[in-house]
């Protein structure tokens, strides 16, 4: 399982899981309590759980594509399919409002 904090304007908005069933996204109560703002469309505010089989798209549409991609699979060893691995690695700084931060936990 992974984890990924998702920040939006620096204020955490949520939590991105990745396990074995595919992927779950939830804003955060304090975030959704605080003038909040959606991620995207396709994430209304609401305090219920989003969950698909594929990473959503929005969180999809920021790793980089192209050869930006493949500098960034070569440099950190990162399978080009490995959709989460790649947000994780190539997403904390990113342009725009949006950014990933992985959540290290111990089992």
């Amino acid at each position: 399982m992974r984890k990924a904090e998702i920040y939006l304007y620096d204020r955490l908005a949520g939590l991105l899981v990745e396990d074995e069933n595919g992927y779950t996204f939830q804003y955060n109560e304090d975030y959704l309590a605080d003038n909040p703002k959606r991620l995207s469309v396709t994430f209304p505010l609401q305090s219920e759980k989003f969950h698909d089989r594929v990473l959503f798209p929005f969180f999809d549409g920021l790793i980089p594509e192209g050869w930006l991609l493949e500098i960034a699979a070569d440099n950190w060893k990162l399978d080009p399919n490995d959709r989460m691995g790649l947000l994780l690695a190539c997403c904390r700084d990113c342009i725009g409002a949006a950014s990933v931060r992985e959540v290290k936990y111990a089992d």
